[in-house]
């Protein structure tokens, strides 16, 4: 990002620099596009989220067909 040339002696400001532009001349769109983009690659993936428990699961809400045949109401309190 300096606008030097040659074997000079880099400032602090482009010593603690991330990157720099080394030709040509980035509008400030382009630069805030690509700090975007690096910082999006450089994140940490999201954490996966742990399994549901069958406490909290929303298909134990649905009711299940109705048992027929004999000792029906027997078995419709087994666990499925």
């Amino acid at each position: 990002m300096s606008s030097t040339e040659g074997d000079a002696e880099p400032t602090p400001e482009e010593r603690r620099a991330l990157f720099r532009v080394v030709r040509g001349t980035p509008t400030d769109e382009e630069l805030a596009a690509l700090v975007v983009v690096l910082a999006a690659a450089a994140a940490p993936p999201d954490a996966p989220q742990p399994p549901r428990s069958a406490w909290n699961d929303p298909a134990a809400r649905l009711r299940r067909p109705l048992p027929v045949g004999p000792a029906a109401w027997r078995t419709s309190t087994w666990p499925r």
